[in-house]
């Protein structure tokens, strides 16, 4: 179970949110969806302490930070537990594909290269492509540069994925590839939390839908819930915006 409670973010004088709270069960799939600007990013930036929150408790399985208090030990036990995938990638490239999943295991786990490259290929396979172990993210299309991506995050084990809208910086024709992938963790049990603009991928895959702005969580339910019978006025005009009536969405993926 992951948890956060009270999270506050400010940058300056400008609060991007404050006293948010949530609660993820295991092998659960939340989706965050809302307009740009709400803070939906930076939320996922502050669990993995990539931004550091001035106010909150985060607490994933026995590892629990206070955020404005966490120290190097703390931070790194709670990455641990968790895998962050960017919207752009995020590789290194001056290593391989092989190299860029094998990294974080030899860094982060204090692997030996020997295992944290075997770990690496068994990931490979397993997303597809195990024939570019050796290929630069250069040589690599966009959607499978975000499958590496997404390969290195599966590579910790971690109890929770932070997905910070993968498929935003692919071209069309790569993105249902990426999703494809997203959709296979989510049948494993895979504990995601997901901000996205895909809302075909929030109706088929998400357990729960929370829909975020001005800082706030304004409305969660089911994807049936959310998407079929929102009753905040935001969320009515949000999803009015991004085209979508109530029923519209329908499996294509």
């Amino acid at each position: 179970m992951m948890t956060f409670s009270q999270l506050t973010k400010r940058f300056g004088d400008s609060t991007v949110f404050a006293d948010l709270d949530l609660t993820i069960n295991k092998g659960e799939i939340v989706v965050i969806i809302g307009p740009s600007g709400t803070g939906k990013s930076t939320l996922l930036r502050c669990i993995n302490f990539l931004e550091q929150a001035e106010q909150g408790q985060i607490t994933i399985d026995d590892v629990n930070v206070d955020s404005a208090k966490a120290n190097k030990a703390d931070i790194l036990a709670l990455r641990r537990k968790t895998g962050f995938v960017f919207q752009n990638y995020a590789l290194f490239a001056h290593m391989t594909a092989k190299q860029n999943i094998a990294e974080g295991l030899i860094t982060v786990k204090g692997w030996t290269k020997e295992d944290a490259y075997r770990k690496a290929q068994q990931i490979l396979d397993d997303i597809g492509l195990g024939d570019k172990a050796e290929s630069y993210p250069a040589a690599l299309s966009g959607g499978q540069q975000q499958r590496v991506g997404i390969g290195r995050a599966m590579a910790q084990d971690a109890e929770l994925l932070l997905f910070d809208e993968p498929t935003s910086a692919l071209d069309p024709e790569w993105v249902g590839e990426v999703l494809g992938l997203m959709k296979t963790l989510a049948q494993r049990h895979q504990t995601m939390l997901v901000v996205t603009h895909e809302m075909q991928f929030a109706r088929e895959v998400a357990d729960r839908v929370i829909f975020m702005a001005d800082g706030r969580f304004v409305e969660q339910g089911t994807p049936d819930q959310i998407f079929n019978h929102p009753q905040d006025q935001r969320l009515q005009k949000f999803l009015r915006q991004v085209g979508i009536n109530k029923g519209s969405l329908h499996s294509e993926l």
